[in-house]
């Protein structure tokens, strides 16, 4: 993976060579990674782009929420142990309202 500094956006035709050749960037702040670069061909739909993004982001945050509950033990709870957590937070959000 190929990485930029955001401090190099003040040069757009290196960015767009660059961003070009390497199809994706990760964006840098202060050396840490803050934003994705990817390359939008001619023949591309910029929102059908964004939207596989979003997919992929979300399939990861739910890969997480498992591996979460997994080593929670939250996995392995029943139906019933679920309703009854739920109704239990319920009961809860109700009495501090």
């Amino acid at each position: 993976m190929d990485y930029i500094a955001v401090n190099e956006l003040k040069r757009p035709r290196v960015v767009r060579e660059r961003l070009a050749a390497a199809e994706e960037m990760i964006l840098t702040s202060n050396g840490r990674p803050m934003a994705v670069l990817m390359y939008v061909d001619e023949q591309d739909d910029p929102e059908d782009v964004l939207t596989a993004a979003r997919e992929a982001r979300s399939q990861i945050a739910l890969r997480r929420i498992r591996e979460r509950a997994r080593r929670s033990g939250a996995a392995k709870l029943s139906a019933a142990e679920i309703d009854g957590v739920i109704a239990a937070a319920r009961r809860d959000r109700k009495k501090r309202s």
